[in-house]
């Protein structure tokens, strides 16, 4: 259980709604940290946007990058 309460959807904006079902969309849920971050908004504005930027980077393939963020998540121990 988190400490902090994030947003929820039905509280959040349009900008926040609309990140919120990219991340649905992407993981399958909307994570407790990305519902945390969008308590500051600048900040979950300047997070969404590098998350964008390391979308388009193209050095790997997608799948590879998947692979990575998921390996990493498993090795730091995070529920998703």
């Amino acid at each position: 259980m988190a400490r902090i309460a994030g947003v929820e959807a039905n509280e959040a904006n349009l900008l926040t709604r609309v990140a919120y079902g990219m991340v649905r969309k992407k993981v399958g849920k909307v994570v407790m940290p990305v519902k945390v971050h969008a308590l500051h908004p600048k900040l979950f504005r300047g997070l969404a946007f590098m998350e964008m930027v390391q979308d388009k980077a193209n050095e790997l393939d997608g799948v590879v990058k998947t692979l990575a963020q998921l390996r990493a998540a498993t090795l730091i121990g995070c529920p998703f």
